[in-house]
């Protein structure tokens, strides 16, 4: 080979790229932060909770008894009871779940519209042991007609309205439906 080959083979010197993956983490350092991953959360919660609520509807076809889910604002949970006899209390033998909010969501409306199910943040009249609670019957129906919200605690604190899901559930077929909250309007979420 000739040295003239031999210099067109070269790579690249460590100095050269030092100054690649430098350039590289400044992009990313900015660039970052812009990217919304409340958006991803927030879809990813509704999607967990409906999920909940659909479970606790085919427990309670498939047992034959009421399942109640009981908010809990404070706790940032949901509580399901599994009521073996339709009673509205927690007995001995009655098994109670308890299943926390992702992290980083709490229940609110903040700033956004409300849907037409109402404004409050857990919008349910029955209550068991002070919680706002849903009753699953055995045919799959709901104890009534409702909803809640939910939103990150940044975008509570800072009024970011774009963070806030709605759950609702229908009573007549127990079915819940999540939207979202963009440019000023409720969305349908999938």
């Amino acid at each position: 080979m000739t040295s003239e080959a031999k210099s067109s083979l070269r790579g690249f010197t460590l100095v050269e790229a030092l100054i690649v993956v430098v350039i590289i983490g400044l992009v990313a350092a900015i660039a970052l932060p812009r990217i919304g991953t409340s958006r991803y959360t927030m879809n990813a919660a509704a999607r967990s909770i409906t999920g909940t609520l659909s479970y606790a509807q085919r427990m309670a076809i498939s047992q034959q008894a009421n399942i109640n889910v009981a908010f809990d604002a404070a706790q940032r949970s949901l509580r399901i009871h599994e009521d073996r006899d339709n009673d509205l209390a927690i007995d001995a033998g009655e098994r109670v779940t308890v299943t926390p909010l992702a992290e980083g969501v709490t229940f609110g409306r903040g700033g956004a519209a409300p849907r037409p199910f109402g404004g409050g943040v857990i919008q349910l009249v029955r209550t068991q042991v002070g919680l706002p609670v849903l009753i699953f019957r055995r045919d799959g129906t709901v104890s009534e007609q409702g909803g809640f919200y939910i939103t990150t605690i940044s975008g509570l604190a800072t009024g970011r309205v774009t963070d806030v899901r709605a759950v609702e559930f229908s009573r007549a077929t127990g079915r819940t439906t999540w939207f979202s909250y963009a440019t000023s309007t409720w969305k349908r979420g999938d």
